[in-house]
């Protein structure tokens, strides 16, 4: 069954505007789909399909001669040369909405978009299934059985078992996607770092703990970080410190894409097993992080999001800039709400002064109220996460 991702809308304003607008996200995430259902009436080029890419390769301005009207370019990492003869081609016919290229899984190709369609291209990243997107394929889900599912949507569309899912996905990502981008002699090691950074989600990055722990360098720790983030695997929650005096954090967090790959790694199979088990806050935390996340993506809007930590330990799970505004919000995965739970939030108004705006905090409960100037909500049965793009 196909559904209406909620990205298409900003995805037809950018193809209004852009002679080119390119999806990038990771594999699996549903851009070819995407691409498809917005644009059914462009000609498809999966540039993975070899013939194809060696037909193109062979006479790329032949290639887009024969297109006048552009063409949805899937998984355009294959054939990177193509990008400066639609450079080309485009800036002879500045028409808007001629090409749709989709990439995935390549550290380099961002820039080479970046750089090669400066100004002619529009740039949306998009990111598996959000709760309200798979609120239209089922029922909505248990925010713990949606951490152990994940959210890519062929394991929904064909009702795949994730075990068996994110075992194909980390050996295909790992055998053909991560070798093709770096050097990696230990696959073995590699693997190790995979399942020691599930451990470590929503802690600070200590590339030196990991460094020890897996046996590799810290430079080897850095560049196989940095792979996982371009390839859409994991991503760093900045810390916020902008003109505050105080002594704060300034090492990221760390956080997976997917919580379901990340509960694959850790070998928790269920919501009764996540719930007893000790990373339940992080993994609840990245959930709720990563639902805004998509919301901000999926509206085209920069993510704009940091957390706060001072050395005195006073910290706030997650804030949202807009503008001078800083909204702060608690995320926590208890099913009772207590007072503690907003001590980071008063701290932070203390430290920032007007510029805190209304705080909240996420909870599992099923009561929605408000405690000193902070609403207290479960977002998976009241609202949504839609206050992510006020």
């Amino acid at each position: 069954m196909l559904i209406k991702r909620d990205i298409e809308e900003e995805l037809c304003a950018c193809a209004n505007e852009y002679p080119v607008v390119t999806i990038f996200g990771p594999r699996q995430s549903g851009k070819t789909t995407l691409a498809r259902m917005a644009f059914p009436d462009k000609q498809y080029f999966s540039l993975e399909d070899p013939d194809i890419r060696d037909h193109i390769a062979e006479d790329p301005r032949g290639f887009l001669e024969n297109i006048p009207d552009g063409a949805i370019l899937d998984e355009i990492q294959r054939l990177p040369d193509l990008l400066s003869y639609i450079q080309s081609f485009v800036d002879k016919d500045n028409r808007s909405g001629l090409f749709i290229i989709t990439g995935s899984h390549q550290p380099l190709l961002h820039q080479a978009v970046s750089q090669t369609l400066a100004g002619r291209t529009a740039i949306l990243n998009l990111l598996p299934f959000s709760h309200a997107e798979l609120g239209r394929l089922h029922k909505q889900q248990d925010p713990f059985e949606l951490c152990c599912t994940g959210a890519y949507p062929r394991l929904h569309d064909k009702h795949l078992k994730p075990d068996r899912f994110f075992a194909g996905y980390v050996q295909t990502y790992v055998e053909r996607d991560v070798r093709a981008l770096i050097n990696i002699k230990d696959i073995d090691r590699f693997q190790v770092f995979l399942r020691l950074l599930a451990g470590r989600i929503g802690q600070l990055v200590n590339y030196r703990a990991l460094s020890n722990d897996v046996g590799v360098s810290s430079t080897t720790i850095k560049n196989w970080l940095s792979v996982l983030k371009a390839s859409f695997v994991a991503f760093e929650l900045p810390p916020y410190y902008e003109n505050i005096r105080k002594r704060v954090t300034k090492s990221p967090k760390i956080f997976f894409c997917d919580v379901g790959l990340a509960c694959y790694l850790l070998g928790i199979h269920n919501a009764n097993q996540l719930q007893r088990d000790p990373l339940r806050g992080g993994l609840y935390e990245n959930l709720i992080i990563l639902e805004i996340l998509k919301e901000r993506l999926n509206h085209g809007l920069t993510p704009q999001i940091n957390f706060y930590r001072d050395s005195n330990g006073h910290e706030v799970d997650l804030i949202i800039r807009d503008g001078r505004s800083l909204h702060p919000i608690e995320i926590k995965s208890a099913s009772t709400f207590t007072s503690s739970f907003i001590t980071g939030i008063e701290n932070f108004r203390k430290t920032v002064g007007q510029r805190c705006a209304r705080g909240m905090v996420c909870y599992n409960g099923k009561e929605k109220t408000t405690f000193k100037n902070t609403d207290v909500f479960n977002p998976f049965i009241h609202d949504g996460f839609k206050f992510a793009v006020r």
